[in-house]
């Protein structure tokens, strides 16, 4: 099934007359969006009884959403460029209320997984929201607003673990997703009253069978990186998901070579300024996630360990919390140098910032100050890295393609935590300690994971050199939509 625009084809306004509501606006809808990472963290340990349910198929809860958001991220990255990136904002952000909802009124496994993967389909908000910038802001107020909506990840995911956590510990459960689906209303409502919709339009038609090979490809990849330790990383199963993946991916590649409007444009992929920085987002996404693995473990293991802080998941919550708040800031930080040095500066420099505060987890782990130092130093990185990417994309792609080359970013910094998530998960239960006849992960395992963290900040580090010199990689390839 195809749907054809003429190329070229431009509808809606111009320069907004607010842009900083703009800005605003969807800034709030990214951190939106981004509460749904870790609104489920503090009922996990729970959700078998509540749903009457195994933990393995509890487990799906979590798995349905990351597997919803890598299938839509870069779907709906290509149709917001096809039919209006504000259009397809306002579809992401409906699926949002309704999945939250849907898991508001449910009792068991089935609908919570409904539910959990309408939430994941909204995915796709935080490149969109970049790309409408794109359109529709003055090339001045790009860089800042585009790293503020980058660094919109990070700040929803730290902010929402604390206040989860006191409304899991206070409140029925439900209210968790009642509130999460309120919040996406009110980021729905001001989206309509304040977003203008982008006068970009790509043409062509939709490419049906590129995207479904790539919802295939990316489903059997994430799946057995996410379930590999529980079926087995040698198993049968797991194997023969990695094989069809890579199968798949090979053959989905092939064809999207050959059509002539295809889903990701490999040809703009593969040059040098894209590939590198979608590589360093998968570094930067597997660092960043190394952190949110070991920090809250340490912090909530009894102080009898010898390493584990001994407290509550919302003190951890709160202790976490001004990472997000770092991020933010630092986004305005990595703007202006952005503006000043060129984007591959910043990332550079934010990748070195995390390595540092990986670093500092090797001799500053056992009090509480250390673990706000650690993650504030790691968190600061992370903004200032983050807000480059977008720059970096934009700045080698055609206009008409943001959304899509946004999304398939995004794509690459949630591969870089699935990544993550697998590897740590098959360290930590190598490296264990016995605890009252339990196992625990051991001190030497959450440096190792620490450590695997900085590794991958240097990564990345080192991919980003190979960025090409300073352009004015702050301002869009060609003229936005307030421009032309």
């Amino acid at each position: 099934m195809s749907h054809t625009l003429a190329p070229g084809r431009q509808t809606g306004s111009s320069a907004p007359s607010r842009p900083n509501g703009v800005v605003a606006v969807l800034a709030l809808a990214g951190i939106v969006v981004s509460l749904m990472q870790t609104l489920v963290i503090p009922i996990v340990p729970e959700l078998p009884n509540y749903l009457d349910a195994s933990a393995a198929n509890a487990a799906w809860a979590v798995t349905a959403t990351l597997l919803a958001a890598a299938v839509a991220t870069p779907v709906v990255g290509r149709l917001g460029d096809m039919f209006g990136k504000r259009r397809l904002l306002l579809v992401s952000i409906v699926l949002l209320v309704s999945g939250s909802v849907v898991c508001a009124l449910s009792d068991s496994l089935v609908p919570m997984i409904v539910g959990r993967t309408l939430q994941g389909l909204s995915a796709a908000v935080v490149p969109l929201g970049i790309s409408i910038m794109r359109d529709v802001l003055p090339a001045e107020r790009l860089a800042g607003a585009t790293a503020l909506m980058s660094a919109s990840l990070g700040v929803g995911g730290a902010l929402g673990l604390p206040a989860a956590a006191f409304i899991a510990d206070h409140y029925d459960w439900h209210m968790l997703f009642w509130i999460s689906a309120v919040l996406g209303v009110v980021a729905l409502a001001f989206v309509v009253l304040v977003v203008p919709e982008s006068a970009v339009r790509t043409g062509g038609s939709f490419d049906l069978i590129g995207s479904l090979g790539l919802s295939t490809a990316l489903v059997s990849l994430l799946l057995a990186v996410s379930k590999g330790g529980d079926w087995g990383w040698t198993g049968g199963t797991t194997l023969g998901l990695f094989a069809g993946a890579a199968v798949v991916f090979l053959a989905w590649g092939r064809y999207e070579l050959r059509t002539e409007q295809p889903l990701v444009d490999l040809r703009t992929t593969v040059r040098r300024q894209v590939l590198f920085t979608n590589l360093a987002s998968v570094a930067l996404g597997f660092s960043m996630f190394a952190m949110s693995l070991v920090l809250p473990q340490v912090l909530q293991l009894p102080e009898q360990t010898g390493y584990g802080l001994g407290r509550s998941m919302l003190a951890v919550g709160l202790i976490l919390a001004p990472q997000g708040l770092v991020m933010m800031a630092m986004s305005a930080v990595s703007a202006g140098i952005t503006r000043a040095k060129g984007p591959k500066v910043t990332l550079m420099i934010g990748a070195l910032v995390v390595a540092a505060g990986y670093g500092l987890s090797i001799v500053l782990m056992s009090e509480v100050w250390h673990i706000v130092l650690v993650a504030c130093v790691i968190g600061g990185g992370v903004g200032f890295a983050y807000g480059a990417m977008p720059a970096l994309i934009m700045s080698a792609v055609p206009a008409s393609e943001t959304a899509a080359a946004n999304s398939l970013n995004t794509l690459m910094r949630s591969m870089g935590t699935s990544f993550a998530s697998a590897l740590a998960g098959v360290v930590l239960a190598q490296l264990t300690t016995d605890f009252g006849g339990h196992a625990l992960p051991s001190e030497n395992g959450f440096t190792s994971v620490m450590a695997l963290g900085a590794g991958s900040a240097v990564l990345a580090f080192a991919l980003a050199s190979f960025l090409p010199g300073r352009r004015t990689a702050a301002e869009p390839a060609e003229p936005s939509g307030a421009q032309a």
